[in-house]
């Protein structure tokens, strides 16, 4: 671990050596800024056009509703998840470590271990997309086509420079992202160009208006996408001073994802009114090869392409994270092999066996939103009542801990997560699953990630605050000096 001293070389070179320790403050040399690139990145993603176009053809929406759509969710998603990475400038640590102050060293674990797991879905989502990229640009250029052997070997190369970007830490995330930035808004903006001189406009404005219900259902399952970065917002501020305005924190958050997720949307709805199967089809990446010439498809689909290995590698880099305060003892470059080992086995059967790529990715969006929603209803009302957090006792596993409580649970903080969780299911409906009160308003407008949050955060403000941790069991710790909660 490298000391204070080592500041410059902790925080500039190449590879990062940090992991769930604390930043100290002399390391802290982050700037607000570097925030707006780093969601940028974590949003180019050719997904979004999918996504906009299912709002036109599955919920029947019109462009001015797709419009509301595009706009509230990456305001509600990623506006929780800038508030949640003030945590991160508070306490210099990554989300899942600081989650220890909340759930307790033991009763973190619950939690951590279905985040983690929820990431393997997200990160195969991603692996499996950029190889479709890969395979759409081979197919335009060379004419080869799909079969499994190249199948194996596109998902094999994604996910190892997964793992490279991934593995070298934040800054290769920061400057990877500011370039893929530049790129990505350049040629977006060539392809609204194509758009808009192309699109038979009579036909997107003349479009019926939808249901509220399906516009409301819309901004939940665009939403779930950015619900799915609050538990990594702390890791991405951690290297921000405690003096950055929080206020900027979130605003660079929203705008970064914003920038991208609007116009994007907007896009994938115009698309759906001549290429309507955009919204359905098995390959949601070769359409843009039918729908944009030959000299705008390649470069779209290179540029989109490294925005989904960084949204991979951003992935992967909190994984690591979330990895080692599951007790997995690796330096956190290696910690992040095992979600690449699962992405690409689980990416090959995706690819291979499943017949429905969207409809498997809106039923896993909706699951990773509920499960998400459980940690960010308790973590929300836990950093309203705390201003810091102790960073020895969020390294320190053992009994004498004050982040122990009682036998290693806060157990207001479980129990609230655990009923939320329960309660938010039973309003969710996918493919896979239908919970039995799916039918009700709040099921039928796709909210049980709503529900989630709101009963989370309801218990655990009202159930008893956390007392004094009970790491006395020992008469060492019975004749310790008491650490101070800020509760």
């Amino acid at each position: 671990m490298p000391h204070a001293s080592d500041a410059e070389g902790a925080t500039e070179s190449a590879v990062e050596t940090r992991g769930l320790e604390p930043v100290p403050d002399g390391e802290r040399t982050g700037h607000v800024r570097e925030l707006f690139p780093t969601w940028v990145a974590a949003n180019i993603s050719v997904l979004l056009l999918t996504m906009g176009a299912g709002l036109v053809v599955f919920n029947g929406l019109n462009f001015w509703q797709v419009l509301v759509v595009a706009i509230t969710a990456p305001v509600v998603s990623y506006g929780i998840v800038g508030l949640i990475s003030v945590a991160g400038k508070r306490g210099g640590s990554p989300g899942m470590a600081l989650s220890r102050a909340v759930f307790g060293q033991r009763g973190n674990l619950l939690p951590g271990s279905l985040i983690w797991i929820a990431r393997w879905g997200w990160e195969t989502i991603n692996a499996v997309t950029g190889a479709y990229a890969v395979l759409t640009v081979l197919d335009l250029l060379f004419g080869v086509r799909s079969n499994t052997a190249l199948i194996i070997v596109t998902l094999l190369l994604f996910v190892a420079c997964t793992f490279l970007v991934s593995g070298l830490g934040i800054n290769a995330l920061r400057r990877c992202s500011t370039w893929s930035t530049y790129l990505f808004g350049a040629f977006s903006v060539l392809v609204l160009v194509h758009l808009v001189a192309g699109t038979d406009w009579s036909a997107v404005f003349d479009k019926p208006a939808g249901s509220t219900a399906m516009m409301v259902a819309g901004i939940g399952t665009i939403a779930a996408g950015g619900i799915s970065w609050v538990p990594s917002g702390p890791d991405f501020t951690r290297y921000l001073p405690r003096t950055a305005s929080s206020r900027a924190v979130v605003g660079s958050t929203i705008g970064g994802a914003g920038i991208v997720v609007l116009p994007m949307v907007l896009m994938g709805a115009v698309m759906a009114v001549s290429t309507p199967d955009l919204a359905s089809a098995t390959d949601p990446v070769a359409f843009i090869g039918e729908i944009l010439p030959l000299w705008l498809a390649v470069p779209y689909l290179l540029i989109a392409l490294v925005g989904m290995l960084l949204i991979n590698s951003m992935s992967m880099y909190s994984a690591g994270f979330t990895a080692q305060t599951l007790g997995i003892r690796v330096p956190r470059a290696w910690a992040v092999s095992v979600n690449a080992v699962i992405s690409l086995v689980l990416g090959f059967l995706l690819m291979v066996v499943a017949t429905s790529f969207t409809g498997s990715f809106i039923s896993f969006l909706t699951l990773l939103a509920v499960a998400f929603s459980a940690w960010i209803g308790v973590f929300g009302v836990d950093m309203l009542r705390r201003k810091d957090y102790d960073g020895a006792a969020l390294m320190d596993t053992t009994r004498t801990s004050a982040y122990w409580y009682r036998g290693g649970f806060a157990w207001q903080a479980t129990a609230s997560w655990a009923a939320a969780l329960l309660v938010g299911l039973l309003f969710t409906r996918t493919d896979w699953f239908s919970g039995p009160l799916a039918t009700s308003w709040l099921g039928e407008n796709g909210l049980g990630w709503g529900v989630t949050i709101v009963v989370a955060a309801a218990l655990y403000a009202v159930l008893p605050r956390t007392g004094t941790p009970a790491a006395a069991t020992s008469a060492e710790a019975a004749q310790a000096e008491p650490v101070r909660l800020s509760l």
